[in-house]
């Protein structure tokens, strides 16, 4: 799904209980990640629940390169912010990555006043290591022209 037309329809909800139900929706429509992929190198620290992103780079010469990015989670409700972070984030440059504001979208959506700081913090940690991988495809693209 694209990120678009989850914030419209996260503005066509009005109560958060349907925000909720919402969120838990697009965490079952996420694709289930591998269990191959699910290791140590692809879980997410810093999240009260199990978190995996498995992130890959696509180098395309002179252009900047891309993350394509694969997710899951042990929880509905995080498995609901994977997959929004999946549809900001995957298959975007590097540098488009680091010039968004993923937790701007999580306030202006909502989430931050409704769910617990855990989570809040789930989800900074997984900004967070989206962001690291945007900043080492980018610099290797640097280091490689």
């Amino acid at each position: 799904m694209k990120i678009d037309d989850i914030i419209e329809n996260f503005a066509l909800l009005d109560d958060w209980e349907d925000r909720y139900r919402y969120v838990i929706e697009l965490g079952r429509a996420l694709p289930a990640l591998e269990e191959s992929l699910k290791t140590d190198d692809t879980k997410v620290t810093g999240c009260a629940s199990q978190v995996w992103l498995s992130m890959t780079t696509e180098y395309g010469g002179a252009a900047e390169p891309t993350l394509t990015i694969l997710g899951d989670s042990d929880a509905h409700i995080v498995r609901g912010l994977v997959a929004i972070l999946i549809a900001l984030c995957s298959g975007r440059s590097a540098s488009d990555i680091l010039e968004t504001d993923p937790m701007a979208l999580f306030e202006r959506l909502g989430l931050k006043e409704h769910l617990t700081p855990q989570r809040s913090n789930g989800f900074r940690s997984m900004v967070s290591r989206i962001r690291a991988e945007a900043h080492v495809a980018r610099e290797a693209a640097r280091a490689l022209s």
